[in-house]
């Protein structure tokens, strides 16, 4: 057996990718499915949408490849997380549209259980922050405005998953519901130091405990594939959210390893060892992927609007065709100017967490052109970038001496080189920039031999990319004061002074 293959389920796209023995590429396929917003601050998928992407995705590379089943030692699956999926388990339909990471619809929800004084408890069980990010008021809005499926789930009728999941679902025939424990860490639903769904928890948010998966390790045999695509047989083997999977890709795997993933969101982890530990700067505490099958912990910052600033500009702004084009357009002008663009269209994430915050372009100009705004939104991404990593910082003894990265808006030498310059680090690029897909090849790679161990993985890899800083820290400076001020004003605006939040609805 000569590959691993992984699967890349993404918020916009679904991926396939063949790995070698050296951790190289040998294939890769791509489709990207719809977005749906029904409502100002919602966020959604079709189910089947997701999961024939990725089947198609996975015949693909492996016809192109000409790789047979037989050839390939393990299927490694890695996933948006949090996105949140209720289906029928007679029927496997949905009941209704999956409800992506994105999605504020859950605020109202959150903020009541702030009020009732439930943060320091959810913060104590699962290490999050209440927020409608999470999984868990996802599942609650659903059972709560779907017809028919509170009386459904109660009655056992019906299963959650987030996307691996629904993924492993189908390509069983239904017979595995289970995930993996960096996914369910991201519920708000699953108890982080006592390694079990939380039953106080779902109690308060009034979810049958019936409807959750069963909670494997994420490196280690789960069942087979046995859809007749032509994937039938191959064992799958490993499982994590998307970016616990790139910090293992990127084999952080001693405490103080860290990375920051340039994906539609980006996520900056930092692993910190087998102690449950709290953040004082409002990050949270996540499960990291185990081989050793033991609890490991990581800080992490997440940024809700990454790359898909970029995608924005392209799709509702229509200033370029494709997203790499807005490289040259930024590099059109020599700065961003006055310019200020804080891409808030879901609200922010780390460490600020205000689902209310706006998205805010200021500080323009009779002078101002495309460049200067594309430019601002590359720059948005690194400073937000930033203010994770800042406040990362206070929380742990040693201060950041580098930044790994990886995803694919690492392939922008101009955004690279001003993260460096904005955090004066140096910012170390892989190879493989697919390292999200890399760490879920790794997971399921250990898990049947193909890999002895991660000191094996490592003596393969080849050399980073490095970007040092050029910028002076004066400059620097100044330009994250006005970052700070635009952030500021961006604050709250749809709660306060702005249009009201849309009211709940099917």
């Amino acid at each position: 057996m000569r590959y691993v293959l992984a699967l890349d389920q993404g918020t916009t796209s679904s991926r396939a990718i063949l790995f070698d023995h050296a951790g190289k590429i040998a294939g890769v396929a791509q489709h990207e499915f719809r977005q749906i917003f029904p409502d100002t601050g919602w966020v959604e998928h079709d189910p089947f949408d997701i999961l024939t992407s990725q089947l198609t995705a996975a015949v693909e590379v492996m016809t192109r490849a000409g790789v047979r089943p037989r050839d390939v030692a393990s299927l490694g699956i890695t996933n948006q997380r949090e996105t949140t999926i209720v289906w029928d388990r007679e029927t496997g339909k949905p009941v209704y549209n999956a409800i992506v990471w994105q999605d504020r619809r859950g605020a109202p929800l959150c903020r009541k259980l702030i009020e009732d004084g439930l943060e320091t408890t959810v913060r104590e069980k699962t290490g999050l922050v209440v927020d409608p990010y999470f999984s868990a008021t996802k599942i609650a809005w659903i059972l709560e405005n779907v017809a028919g499926a509170r009386a459904s789930a109660e009655q056992g009728k019906l299963a959650f998953g987030t996307v691996d999941s629904w993924l492993v679902w189908n390509l069983t025939s239904g017979k595995q519901h289970l995930t993996d424990r960096t996914n369910a860490s991201r519920t708000m639903l699953y108890n982080i130091v006592e390694d079990r769904w939380d039953d106080e928890l779902l109690k308060i948010l009034n979810i049958p405990a019936s409807m959750m998966p069963a909670v494997h390790w994420s490196s280690e045999p789960m069942g087979q594939v046995t859809t007749s695509l032509g994937l039938g047989e191959i064992e799958i083997a490993g499982i994590a959210g998307d970016q616990q999977a790139a910090l293992f890709g990127q084999l952080c795997v001693a405490p103080g390893d860290a990375k920051n993933t340039y994906g539609t969101g980006c996520f900056l982890l930092q692993n910190i060892g087998t102690t449950f530990t709290l953040s004082k700067e409002r990050l949270i505490t996540t499960l990291c992927c185990s081989p050793s099958k033991q609890l490991e912990y990581a800080l992490e910052g997440s940024i809700f609007v990454g790359g898909a600033v970029v995608q924005w500009l392209r799709d509702n702004m229509r200033f370029f065709k494709e997203s790499p084009d807005v490289e040259a357009i930024a590099a059109g002008v020599e700065n961003a100017g006055s310019v200020v663009f804080v891409p808030a269209f879901t609200g922010l994430g780390a460490p600020h967490w205000d689902p209310y915050a706006s998205g805010l372009i200021i500080g323009l100009e009779r002078g101002t052109e495309i460049g200067h705004i594309a430019r601002a939104a590359l720059e948005s991404i690194a400073f937000q970038v930033a203010d994770v990593l800042y406040a990362m910082n206070n929380d742990t003894r040693e201060p950041f001496r580098e930044l790994r990265v990886d995803g694919g808006a690492t392939g922008n030498d101009m955004l690279m080189q001003f993260q460096a310059d904005l955090l004066q680090l140096p910012v170390r690029r892989p190879a493989v920039l697919e390292t999200t897909a890399l760490g879920a090849a790794y997971l399921a790679g250990l898990a049947v031999g193909f890999w002895s161990s991660t000191d094996e993985i490592a003596q393969v890899r080849d050399e980073d990319t490095v970007f040092t800083p050029k910028a002076t820290p004066q400059e620097m400076q100044r330009r994250t004061t006005r970052w700070k001020e635009a952030v500021k004003r961006a604050g709250g605006w749809n709660r306060v002074g702005g249009p009201a939040a849309p009211e709940q609805k099917a």
